[in-house]
């Protein structure tokens, strides 16, 4: 009921991830990431608090292969979830238990990794993969250009309702964090992707007033001069 994607950025050292899923507010329960060092997604019949668990294992220096392993360890209920990690290095590393829903299946980049559930293809994780790695812009538009590739060859089996994109810099804090958690009608995909639109230009402007207001450019709100 799931497909996502999680990524780094070589030049911007960004983690993130995109998450699209029938299910209301998937990416409160499956989108993780760590600035400096990874993301990881952990779906399909979900236990949140594997997202944690595997960034601590990135944190201290393991490799996303060791980091999901430690996690399947750790659950269990592995034969129900599927995991995706990655770090600063190595490559990306995914788990699906062999009681994922329905069609499922998975596909590696050199800097991305994807996975989904309940799919109306095997192939939209390899699409996803495709579309990232053939888009331009930043991490943000690579990650859209990613759900929009698997959603075209067919997404998920049924209709999708929510979707989620959160990309970590260098704060403690998310960069970006943008959610559709739900949609009765129309695609929430597309709703992300003008989300980003529009809070992408201003995504350095709120680290500059958490870290500095006085360099701040102007809120534009009224009243502000």
């Amino acid at each position: 009921m799931t497909f996502s994607i999680v990524a780094r950025c070589a030049e911007s050292g960004q983690f993130g991830m995109a998450i699209s899923s029938s299910s209301p507010a998937v990416a409160a329960r499956c989108a993780f990431a760590r600035a400096g060092v990874g993301a990881v997604a952990t779906q399909n019949v979900t236990n949140p608090g594997l997202g944690p668990l595997m960034l601590d294992r990135l944190a201290a220096g393991e490799s996303a292969e060791a980091a999901v392993s430690a996690a399947v360890a750790a659950d269990g209920f592995a034969a129900y979830r599927q995991l995706l990690a990655i770090g600063v290095t190595g490559a990306p590393a995914i788990h699906s238990g062999p009681n994922a829903l329905g069609v499922w299946s998975s596909a590696t980049g050199t800097d991305c990794a994807a996975g989904g559930n309940l799919l109306a293809d095997a192939g939209v994780p390899a699409a996803m993969v495709a579309g990232f790695e053939a888009a331009t812009g930043g991490l943000g538009e690579r990650l859209i250009a990613a759900m929009q590739a698997g959603s075209a060859l067919g997404g998920e089996a049924g209709p999708v309702h929510s979707a989620g994109l959160l990309i970590v810099d260098r704060q403690a804090w998310p960069w970006a964090e943008l959610r559709i958690d739900w949609l009765d009608d129309g695609c929430p995909i597309a709703a992300l992707a003008r989300a980003w639109e529009v809070y992408a230009p201003q995504a350095n402007d709120y680290v500059t007033r958490a870290l500095n207001p006085v360099a701040a450019p102007s809120y534009g709100v009224p009243g502000d001069e």
